[in-house]
């Protein structure tokens, strides 16, 4: 309080400031004025002596606390001043009294962050480095609306709560500090105390660095410019029609595609060389990476992200995982990042009961629990929640520059129910089992990334029939780029798993499919899901000898890429690997050198390329145009036949299910022409038996299956053939 000219605190205050329980400890320290007359105090745990370095005034200690006092006339003290103290060991040290500087967060950021419209809130939330009136520091800020107290601690004060206490910005909930002096690199947390008087050390949720697991410290990150080299990739990605172009995607866990000589990770840089040189071989349009945001755990995968601003230590830097992206995109390769919005794990250091309370999550384990996982469901009913994803939406893509997201467990996010029994969730208002405040921010995440970043593109893992999930907000969708289709996933997968003597009585297994294939903007995922947990992988899944397994996996990805939708392989499916995924260990790269599974990448380079190439097989994947059956009902010989179509061209596909040849197949055709072998999977150059038909056969004037012309072929074993009519 002010005085008769001089300036004063209660003696309250400086316990309460001592014992770092202070509301707002820039009322004690730093300096204040009242007429001419001013007042700096400083509180410097430790210290033996403490000066005014500006003016080496010295300051008095406050009888029975760490604090130093000064008083004297106001106009022989700076505005802002430095101190100098001596510790209990003769060790001098010097630095700013960061209580000198006002708060610099502006009231136009706070108030968007409570209203839930602030789209950049990384940019005023965390750590930055900046700097007042020409001093260098940090500003550090954090939202945590329960707390008593909050303080950053760090390397750079011992990790002493009582050294830099933070402001409270009025109702926001967000406390702020500007620490002079420190910058880029420096380990911090945030010690927060509740209202119940226990303590909680925090890692910042907007923290843009962190230490290697399993240290849990953010560090500040560095604000340089990174000199990006691809503005041409992002301009051609804004004015690319996407669902008329080809999309293939290789889907990497980065820790184990590749690993070191000594089994340690290779850094962003490293494997940006390596994975581009591979992609490129293979043809993949994209690659997916499972989460690279930080998180502790290896064996999550990345699922469980304790950092979301931050791509994982075990690589390198930031700027390093901008360097990777860069690479990949002057290599003419797109990067999506899987996204986790759906739940986050409960570890004492992240987000769980943040500020003492349930503040990113529900209180009530019924809304709050995800009980299959052991995490925890976002409350996307508040502002600042929806601030917080929405914003860190916005960060990969703007800071990053990654082509898209692929948003993990929907369903889980859609339903109150999901995966629990009667009684163990709440229904919304309505009645119902839907989650409204969940689907009302996804629409809102939807459009926003995607009207901020034409091209980008956001991809739903969703594995109900929830009804219009890639179509826009305005006609009642969710508003998805793009949407995993688990059903076709599934149907094959258990089909190709049958005995071959059998598969003719799962025959809709491969039709059924068709009935919704363009109902939605689908993308055919052989995800790493299908090749984990017992589920074997994917050569394994094949039944009969290794010569059937080969081919059926053969005849498996010619499916996929002749089938409507984008598609996504696992890495190592290109290798045929014998063994589920470990994500410990690196592939076996061993496995390129052998004749069999050297064949596989080289039908899966063919199958790309042919993909690319025709038009046919990618113009219209999302549309009915693109597609028309010859034959869906062969299915005592477990056989296929359908063409892919483009306006004026289409090329025919006859997939064979059985290991029986079939010879003389006649199938009907709507032109005259001669048909070449675009590719024939049973070719001998993947490792197959080399039955074909001579490179292609000219139709017969005889009609058949409705049409005009018909086509008599030599089908091989568990082979697919590609056709195109008219070409020599």
């Amino acid at each position: 309080m002010k005085s008769r000219g001089r300036v004063i605190a209660r003696n309250e205050d400086f316990v309460l400031v001592g014992a770092a329980q202070h509301h707002d400890p820039g009322r004690v320290l730093g300096r204040h004025v009242a007429g001419a007359n001013a007042v700096a105090r400083s509180l410097v745990p430790g210290a033996a002596r403490v000066v005014i370095a500006d003016t080496g005034q010295p300051m008095s200690r406050i009888e029975g606390s760490d604090l130093f006092e000064w008083i004297g006339p106001a106009d022989t003290l700076p505005a802002r001043f430095r101190i100098t103290w001596w510790d209990g060991k003769g060790a001098e040290h010097s630095a700013w009294e960061p209580y000198c500087f006002p708060p610099q967060l502006s009231d136009f950021d706070l108030h968007l962050f409570g209203e839930g419209t602030h789209r950049h809130a990384w940019r005023f939330l965390g750590a930055r480095p900046h700097q007042v009136d020409g001093v260098p520091g940090v500003l550090f800020s954090t939202w945590a609306p329960n707390a008593r107290r909050v303080s950053v601690v760090g390397d750079f004060n011992a990790w002493d709560a009582r050294r830099h206490a933070m402001r409270v910005r009025g109702s926001s909930g967000v406390w702020e500090l500007f620490v002079p002096g420190i910058g880029p690199g420096t380990l911090y947390k945030f010690e927060i105390l509740d209202r119940a008087g226990g303590l909680h050390l925090k890692t910042d949720p907007y923290a843009r660095s962190c230490e290697m697991r399993p240290a849990t410290a953010a560090r500040v990150a560095d604000d340089g410019a990174f000199p990006w080299t691809d503005a041409e990739w992002l301009a051609a990605r804004a004015t690319r029609d996407w669902r008329h172009a080809p999309m293939s995607i290789y889907e990497v866990h980065l820790g184990s595609w590749r690993r070191a000589q000594d089994g340690g990770f290779l850094d962003y840089r490293e494997l940006a060389v390596q994975l581009a040189a591979h992609v490129k071989a293979l043809g993949f349009t994209h690659v997916e990476l499972l989460p690279v945001t930080e998180h502790p755990f290896d064996a999550s995968w990345g699922y469980q992200t304790t950092g979301y601003y931050a791509p994982t230590s075990r690589h390198g830097d930031p700027d390093d995982f901008r360097w990777f992206v860069d690479y990949l995109h002057r290599q003419g390769i797109g990067v999506i990042l899987d996204w986790v919005a759906g739940h986050f794990p409960g570890d004492a250091h992240a987000l769980r009961r943040f500020d003492g309370t349930a503040l990113y999550e529900h209180e009530d384990p019924r809304r709050g629990l995800h009980v299959d996982w052991g995490t925890l469901v976002f409350n996307y009913g508040r502002h600042e929640v929806r601030n917080f994803l929405i914003s860190n939406a916005i960060y990969w893509i703007e800071e990053f520059h990654l082509d898209g997201l692929r948003v993990d467990a929907v369903a889980a996010m859609l339903y109150l129910d999901y995966s629990r029994k009667e009684g163990e969730w709440l229904p919304n208002e309505f009645g119902g089992r839907e989650n409204l405040e969940a689907i009302a921010f996804i629409r809102e995440l939807n459009e926003q990334v995607l009207s901020r970043h034409p091209g980008a593109l956001t991809i739903a893992e969703e594995s109900t029939a929830w009804p219009l999930v890639t179509r826009p907000q305005w006609v009642g969708g969710l508003g998805f780029s793009m949407k995993w289709n688990m059903g076709w996933m599934h149907d094959t997968l258990q089909y190709l798993a049958k005995d071959p003597i059998y598969r003719h009585y799962y025959h809709e297994n491969l039709t059924f499919g068709l009935l919704y294939a363009f109902h939605e903007n689908f993308v055919l995922p052989l995800s790493h899901d299908e090749v984990v947990h017992g589920k074997r992988a994917l050569l394994d899944k094949m039944p009969g000898d290794d010569w059937q397994r080969f081919a059926s996996l053969r005849l498996l990805y010619t499916y996929l890429f002749t089938y409507p939708g984008k598609k996504l392989l696992f890495m190592g499916g290109e290798l045929a690997t014998r063994r589920e995924w470990n994500h410990d260990s690196a592939l076996d790269w061993t496995l390129a050198q052998e004749p069999w599974h050297r064949g596989m990448m080289s039908l899966l380079a063919d199958l790309n390329r042919l993909y690319v190439e025709r038009a046919e097989l990618h113009g219209f994947e999302f549309q009915q145009d693109g597609f028309e059956w010859l034959d869906c009902h062969d299915a005592p010989q477990s056989v296929l036949c359908y063409m892919r179509k483009r306006v004026d061209a289409f090329v025919v596909v006859v997939l064979n299910f059985t290991p029986v040849p079939r010879r003389g197949y006649r199938v009907g055709v709507p032109i005259d022409a001669h048909y070449r072998e675009l590719l024939n999977s049973d070719s001998a150059h993947y490792g197959g038996s080399n039955l074909g038909n001579a490179g292609g056969v000219h139709s017969l004037d005889e009609p058949w299956m409705g049409r005009p012309f018909s086509l008599v072929l030599d089908l091989p074993p568990l082979g697919g053939l590609i056709l195109g009519a008219g070409t020599n």
